[in-house]
């Protein structure tokens, strides 16, 4: 099979390699997913960097989510899935025309939805859902705030909270992202190009306070947020975007100092919570949960609930350069690799099917 292999961090350009390795077999549990195609992630960019303690000693398979047809089921696996077509979360070995998934890890999804699609459901979707159904169950009424917005966890995510009937405020980063965030029915969408974002969050909340961050950057935004949220209000860390800005030991030291210290018994005094969100710790230790969390965004997808945008889908020989485009900060929604070499689309795509 072919598969992209990572040989060295740093730019994806020279650390990427695709190189033909042997097909896998599904060992108890596991399915074996024909590829179509795969979906990147943030934490992906991360992997390549260096930067994500997860990710496996070199040379590696990373990719954390594939869309295809099971072709194999090892023993204890569902029968069922043989033959069908899924999304998948894979703890690595992603980016492969064959690659291994958990059984309870699968989705079924109709043949005519989106690669791009069906791709955000898995990591990115079954985060929002945690997220926003599971760790803090939006209701009505609720003051949101949702960082890195148009980004394919946020999108998800704001879509959650306006379902929900919370106000929103998503901060993101260039006019075209404010103005997608807007048409999507964001309340206060927030340009932080344009100046401090937490200022033009003080100024919309008029002397009230968030009731939820969801924060993607941590770093300074995090120590910013907790000023933000009242009694009652919750600062949700599901990323660490600001410590990919630098190289280094000392990045990491400045990364961990910009947050501050959190004293527990302050957070009891004042009715404060922090939750973190790790989908990998999720599933090795609650595989349940995240089944439950893909089979849930999968419905909600079909029903439209959500809707992915696909910033792009491209043939999986332009992996490093998606990768690169990814960690730019200038995409707009999903990106998915495919591996028909002839298959190029567009930007834009947002049908759920």
């Amino acid at each position: 099979m072919r598969a992209w292999q990572l040989h060295r961090h740093g730019d994806p350009e020279r650390g990427l390699r695709l190189v033909e390795l042997a097909d896998p077999r599904p060992g108890p549990g596991q399915v074996l997913i024909r590829a179509e195609g795969f979906g990147i992630n943030y934490a992906d960019v991360m992997a390549v960097r260096g930067l994500y303690r997860e990710a496996p000693p070199l040379p590696s398979v990373l990719g954390y989510e594939v869309v295809g047809r099971v072709v194999e089921c090892g023993p204890g696996a569902s029968a069922a899935l043989h033959g069908r077509r899924v999304v998948a979360l894979t703890r690595f070995g992603g980016y492969a025309e064959l690659a291994l998934a958990d059984g309870r890890a699968c989705a079924p999804v109709p043949d005519e939805l989106p690669l791009g699609v069906a791709a955000a459901l898995a990591t990115q979707g079954c985060t929002a859902w945690y997220a926003a159904r599971m760790a803090v169950p939006l209701r009505a009424g609720m003051r949101v705030l949702v960082h890195s917005a148009a980004g394919g966890v946020g999108q998800l995510l704001v879509q959650l909270a306006l379902h929900s009937g919370c106000t929103v405020f998503a901060v993101a980063g260039g006019a075209e992202k404010v103005a997608h965030l807007r048409a999507l029915g964001v309340q206060h969408p927030i340009d932080r190009l344009a100046g401090p974002y937490d200022a033009a969050v003080r100024s919309a909340l008029a002397g009230a306070r968030l009731d939820v961050s969801f924060n993607a950057v941590a770093g300074r935004s995090f120590r910013t947020d907790m000023s933000l949220i009242g009694s009652g209000g919750t600062v949700v860390l599901f990323g660490g975007a600001q410590r990919g800005s630098g190289a280094g030991p000392f990045a990491t030291l400045r990364f961990v100092w910009d947050m501050g210290l959190v004293v527990p018994i302050f957070l009891m005094m004042r009715s404060k919570g922090i939750v973190g969100i790790n989908m990998l710790k999720l599933g090795d230790h609650r595989p349940e949960l995240v089944a439950e969390c893909l089979q849930a965004i999968v419905h909600a997808a079909s029903g439209g609930m959500v809707r992915p945008h696909v910033h792009a889908t491209l043939p999986a020989q332009q992996l490093p350069a998606a990768l690169r485009a990814l960690g730019s900060g200038r995409t707009l929604g999903k990106m998915a690799l495919s591996w028909a070499d002839d298959l190029v689309q567009g930007t834009g795509t947002t049908s759920a099917g």
